[in-house]
């Protein structure tokens, strides 16, 4: 990583524990504005517990977690995503029963109240309007804007969860395992939806087993060991180091 560059997300020795159990260790990782950086270890690594500390879903035990320099490491999910980090799920969670566009809206701050945002058949904000109209012709959505979440195939379900979180503007996406499950069109389409949100300026942090496409897309790698930051480095530098292999990589060989 360029260590000259500016942190768009920063964690600063950040530990999780539960009752006696040490979900993260010490962990220190940064995102730049514009990179995209990934964090790869075998399940129960911590990587998920990461996502949830940067969210606030879970508080740090101790540590902090920087957005732009500021410390919002003990504010509430809300406000964290309002301060422009918004994140995507490894079990996708959608509106079963509301369309395609109906999630563009709904996931914005133009989008008023609660109660508007649940009803938005009468809901005509302008701007809500012209940003979701974007982002359905950014990611390719336009011939299925009508169509109910629960209809669609999975390959396009991840993609709306995607969409939807860019609706909202955010600095930083959390993307977890984008493209599981997804066949390599799929797959390769998302990756060059993640390669155009970055030449728009936009910092993702993503967790994914596709080593394959982890290698070819991230800038950066963190890998994570029953909650411990074992190496970090470009793609190449990690495809080779001994202790990933050992932890990781060379498990699936």
């Amino acid at each position: 990583m360029n260590s000259t560059a500016p942190a768009r997300l920063k964690l600063d020795h950040v530990t999780k524990t539960f009752g006696g159990v040490h979900a993260l260790t010490d962990l220190s990782l940064q995102v730049a504005p514009g990179q995209i950086v990934g964090v790869i270890g075998p399940n129960g690594a911590g990587k998920t517990t990461t996502f949830n500390v940067i969210t606030g879903a879970y508080r740090a035990t101790s540590g902090s977690v920087l957005l732009d320099g500021h410390d919002v490491t003990a504010e509430p999910s809300h406000r964290i995503a309002r301060a422009g980090i918004m994140r995507t799920f490894q079990n996708i969670r959608l509106f079963s029963d509301m369309s395609v566009w109906e999630h563009l809206l709904v996931a914005q701050p133009h989008a008023g109240s609660f109660a508007r945002r649940l009803l938005p058949t009468r809901f005509s904000n302008p701007k809500a309007i012209e940003r979701a109209e974007e982002v359905l012709e950014f990611f390719a959505l336009g011939d299925v804007r009508n169509r109910l979440a629960r209809s669609l195939p999975y390959g396009l379900q991840r993609k709306v969860e995607m969409a939807r979180a860019v609706t909202a503007r955010p600095k930083l996406l959390l993307l977890d395992e984008p493209v599981a499950g997804m066949n390599h069109d799929e797959a390769e389409t998302i990756r060059s939806l993640m390669l155009r949100l970055r030449q728009d300026g936009l910092s993702i942090l993503l967790i994914e087993h596709d080593m394959a496409f982890v290698m070819n897309l991230c800038d950066h790698l963190y890998v994570l060991d029953f909650g411990v930051l074992i190496a970090q480095g470009r793609p190449e530098e990690i495809r080779l180091n001994p202790a990933v292999l050992d932890a990781y990589l060379g498990r699936a060989a």
